[in-house]
Order: C-alpha cells, then structure tokens, then sequence
C-alpha cells in the first residue's frame, strides 16, 4: 500500500511546474505491476495511488479554503482529505476492473483509466484536473496526438503504454516506440492556418490580493490602478483578469467605461475584462465584456464552480456557506452557446477560470473563434503549484484547438501559448505588470474541434468490448476443455490407447 501511495504522490512531478512528463508513464507502469503481483488487492492498491496522487497533486484546495475561505485549519484539513479520498475512488474502479478482466487486462485496463477520467470529468459538474494526459502537454512527444483525440485519448495512449511496460514489454514494447514515435512526428502537423496579420496585445497583471480585493476602501484604488495599466499599454487588444471590477456592471460610473474605451479607441482596439452583472430578477453573472472600436458585447460564465460560485443542494450544503467567506459565491449560469467576441479584428472566445479545464466545452466557438481568452482569478490558490498545473491546461487546450490561448490573470500565471501548446512568454507570479506582445488569429480546425471526446470514447468502448468478448471466448474454450478431461469415455480411450 505504501509503495502505491508513493507512486502516486510521484506522479505529479510529471505536471507542472515540474514537467518531468516521463514519471507519470513509469509510476503507472509500476502500479500495474503492483496489481500483477497482487490482483487480490489491486482496488486498495489503486485507492492508496490515488490518495498520494490527489493528495500531493491538489493540496492546494487546503490554501483556498482555510487562508482565503476563512475555514478552520482542522476543517479545511479534513475537507482536503476527504476530498483526495473522493477522487481516489475513480482509480480504486479501475483497479477492481483489473481483478475482474484478468488476461485481457491490455485491452480493459487502459479504457477503464481513461473512462474512469472522462467520468471524472463531469459527475458531479466535474472535475477532470489532473486527468494524466495533461502531464504530455506540450514538451512529450504524446502532445502530437492531443490536436486529434484530446487530453483523455493521451490518457488513454499513456495508460495503454503504462501496461505494455508493466505486462507485455518483451512482446509489444516495439509496438509503443512505433505509437510515441508517431506522436512526435504528429506534432510537426498544422492543423490550422494563421487568419490576416498578427496584432498587438497586452495582458495585465493587477496583482491584486485577494484579502483586500472587495473591501469597499480599495475599489476605487483597484479601478484607478487598472485605469493606468490600460493607458499605458498600447495595444489593439487589451485584456484585463476575471472580476478585475470589483463591482456590479451597474454600479461603476458610465464615466469609467468611457475612460477605458477612450484608451482602446486611440490604439486602434478593444479592452476585455471582468466584471459581475446582475439583472433586475436578482440573477447575476461572472461576465466578461468588452468596450473601444466594437459594440459592446457580453460573455456570462456558464460552467460554475460549486461552493466558489454556486451552492448545489442548497438545503443539505446550507451550512458550509456559513463557514467559508467567498464574495458572490451564488452566480447564475450563462448560456452554453454564445457568440464570440468581434473585437481587434479577431472573433475572440472569452473563457473565465475554471472553464479552461472542460475541453469539449472550449471546442464550442470553433471554427467561427480565431483566438481564445482566459480571464482568471488564481489568488485563491496562493502561492502553490496549482497556477502552474492551471497554466498548464491551457495549454493543452491551445493543442486541441488549434488557436493561441491569451490568459490574463490577477496574480499569474499571465501568458500567451502558440498553438503548439508552447508557453510564449509569462509574467512571474505575484507580480504587477504589463505583457506585451503580439497575437496571431487562426482559421481551420483540428480533428479534436470536430470530434470532441466522441473519437476517443468509441475507441475505449471498442477496447472494452473486445476484451469482453475475447475474455468470452477464452472461457468458453476453457470449459471445453474442461467438459473433454472430464469425459469418462475420454479417459478409457486414453487408457486403452496407453495399452
């Protein structure tokens, strides 16, 4: 159990900020190998990976809730706990999967990781962070294959190749050097065709804590600071953090607005930014919205965090509302189809936060979107390795979709990634800035912007289905031969034949 839990813990140093993309296919190879030795137990095996591999790889979730949601540390402990133990149990499936599959395990074992992923996905709203095809985004050469089948199908490609190592090395190791081979020569591909000339672009970094970002004293400084940010930065497209106004659409003056147009206008451009909108039937939004050269439009976040900006099961998660303090934390959802931004000459899909995490969700807008927004608020997370693995999603979704992901952030990561997945240029955590570059539009699409999941769930749902047949078959076969040896008749005909 120990070695399994080491395992998984080690497995996120295949993530970033480590990037060691290689551990993830060796620590997984090496629970399969547990699970060989010891089938009897293969489910608490893979529960105690899990454990390790959730409770290193989100521990972050302590910082959010106790330093930023004011739980108590014992509580927040507890709540951190008991959730890593949740998110083991899609892997201890797997595991149980294992002892029931027995010789077809090549087949079964890979689809069920990758399925158990998938699942993981939505259950619940979702929650498919970690998922380990991220771990090959973008340096691994299994990165070729994301623009086709998506993070779950280098998942599965990744956990396929874990039991070949684990189980069958002698005889199809030759089979995953020709795969991941591949992959590297599926990265030179390009899926999608740059659209007009490339333009100028800055993200801001305000910086702003998160322990003072709504108190009442500090908007006016907050609006001032990003007013100043904007003037100076000089570019056609400007692209403020998530709720970067710390107030409701209808209460900032009319005044601020024009301010802010006023600047884009005189480069030529637009401003993008955060910033909560309620309607008159007490619903409200976490929305973004533009203003400069081109109509002013709105993008409502409409895949919510639960607990950070909804309450699901209002009755029975009541009281949890009382302990934890976070700001507007009842957001209504926005639809899940909305037209992209028509801004600095680019149809721009905005996405806020936690949305960069559903790929199938961000392949909506496309082919019509020829660049991708993020506006995020990773205070919350603090000073840990969730901006990076954060960051690092972004990038695999700049891979299946074929476009640049522009991503502005309040306290980092603030990047810009070419459509390789390959971070461009990054402004340090924890810091004030401007970054200032240029952006190119994309038109086209990639397989993966087509197909979404679909092309990868069928392959995993054929994989499952030959094993069950073949696994059939062999115990058909097997009893048989069994009904044969246990023939009278067959036993004196071998007597007499001895004879």
């Amino acid at each position: 159990m120990l070695a399994a839990f080491a395992l998984g813990a080690a497995s996120v140093l295949g993530f970033a900020p480590f990037g060691w993309f290689a551990v993830p296919l060796f620590t997984l190879a090496g629970l399969f190998w547990l699970w060989h030795r010891q089938p009897g137990i293969s489910a608490w095996l893979a529960f105690a990976f899990g454990l390790g591999y959730f409770g290193a790889g989100v521990s972050w979730i302590y910082i959010s809730l106790h330093t930023y949601g004011e739980m108590p540390w014992l509580l927040a402990a507890t709540a951190t706990f008991l959730f890593a133990a949740f998110l083991a149990l899609f892997p201890a499936a797997v595991g149980y999967v294992y002892q029931r599959s027995g010789r077809v395990a090549i087949l079964a074992i890979p689809a069920a990781w990758m399925l158990s992923e998938w699942v993981r996905g939505w259950i619940f709203t979702g929650f498919p962070w970690l998922a380990v095809g991220y771990s090959q985004a973008p340096v691994s050469p299994l990165a070729g294959y994301a623009p086709i089948v998506g993070v779950f199908g280098v998942s599965l490609i990744l956990a396929w190749s874990s039991a070949i190592l684990a189980w069958q090395l002698r005889r199809y190791g030759w089979l995953v050097a020709i795969i991941w081979i591949a992959g590297a020569g599926l990265k030179q591909v390009s899926w999608t065709q740059p659209l007009g000339a490339p333009f100028s672009v800055s993200l801001i970094q305000g910086n702003i804590s998160q322990s003072i970002k709504w108190q009442p004293e500090q908007v006016l400084i907050t609006l001032r600071e990003y007013l100043n940010m904007v003037a100076n930065s000089h570019a056609r497209l400007t692209v403020l953090p998530e709720t970067a106004i710390p107030l409701f659409y209808d209460q900032v003056p009319k005044s601020y607005f024009d301010d802010l147009a006023t600047y884009a206008r005189i480069n030529g451009g637009d401003v993008l930014f955060g910033i909560p909108e309620r309607h008159a039937d007490g619903s409200y939004y976490n929305s973004v919205m533009n203003v400069g050269t081109a109509v002013t439009q709105f993008y409502r976040k409409s895949h919510l965090v639960p607990f950070g900006e909804y309450i699901p099961l209002k009755s029975v998660f009541a009281p949890i509302t009382e302990v934890l303090h976070i700001p507007l934390s009842d957001f209504s959802r926005g639809a899940l189809t909305q037209t992209p931004f028509s801004i600095a000459g680019q149809h721009v899909a905005a996405n806020v936060c936690y949305e960069d995490v559903f790929g199938d969700e961000i392949i909506r807008p496309l082919p019509a979107a020829s660049i991708l927004v993020n506006v995020t608020n990773d205070a919350w997370f603090g000073d840990s390795i969730a901006p990076w693995q954060h960051l690092q999603i972004s990038q695999m979704r700049a891979l299946e979709s074929g476009r640049q992901m522009l991503r502005a952030t309040n306290t980092g990561a603030t990047a810009i990634i070419g459509i390789n997945g390959v971070v461009q240029q990054v402004l340090p955590l924890f810091t004030r800035g401007t970054l200032k570059t240029t952006a190119q539009g994309y038109q086209g699409a990639t397989p993966f912007s087509h197909w979404g999941n679909n092309l990868t769930l069928l392959i995993a749902g054929g994989m499952l289905l030959s094993a069950a047949w073949l696994s059939r078959k062999r115990a058909l076969l097997h009893k048989q031969s069994k009904a044969k040896l246990d023939n009278p008749y067959n036993s004196l005909k071998y007597t007499q034949k001895q004879q």
